[in-house]
């Protein structure tokens, strides 16, 4: 008998990097074309930890489900997770919370995708010898999980590192002085 693969799970707090593509980065709703290629995420999830996989895609869906990203969501290999609940209750943020609690009894790795730090406590708590990456964008990114990286939080950028994007974000970041390239600018 086969041993089972170790899977990495791949935690997508949607409404999180929706939100700050939008308000912070292109400061307007994101057209279809400057959104996040997210079959893109998963790649990269699998090529830097060498297994499987799984992306479950959190979403709230309080009055109705988007059903064509559903869809598009399934077929690009995503378990898509939409969320209901009351008009406080910040439902994404719950669901994600009660899967890294549940993570922490099973022997897997995690990826977090959000720049949120309603997550530290939780991402604190499977940092416990498997590995765990968070993905989202650097410059927006809660710092509280800097203070994690000595840990073994591993760091990505969405953009920068996993490459999700097919037009170049108008960011502005802090650049290491040996990937400046002066044409960028002229």
């Amino acid at each position: 008998m086969g041993e089972i693969a170790r899977t990495t799970h791949v935690l997508v707090d949607g409404e999180n990097l929706d939100a700050t593509l939008g308000t912070s980065i292109l400061g307007r709703r994101p057209r279809p074309e400057e959104r996040p290629r997210w079959e893109r995420l998963l790649q990269f999830v699998e090529r830097q930890f060498g297994q499987p996989a799984n992306g479950l895609f959190f979403l709230a869906a309080n009055s109705e489900l988007p059903m064509s990203f559903v869809q598009a969501l399934l077929a690009i290999g995503y378990r898509p997770i939409p969320l209901s609940g009351g008009p406080n209750e910040k439902v994404v943020d719950i669901a994600i919370q009660r899967t890294l609690v549940e993570l922490k009894n099973r022997d897997s790795d995690v990826v977090l995708v959000s720049n949120d730090g309603d997550f530290v406590e939780q991402v604190t708590d499977v940092l416990d010898g498997r590995r765990v990456g968070l993905v989202g964008f650097t410059e927006f990114r809660n710092s509280a999980f800097t203070q994690l990286i000595p840990r073994g939080l591993e760091i990505f950028d969405l953009e920068y590192d996993v490459h999700a994007f097919n037009e170049r974000l108008p960011r502005v970041r802090i650049i290491p002085i040996d990937e400046f390239d002066p044409t960028q600018f002229l």
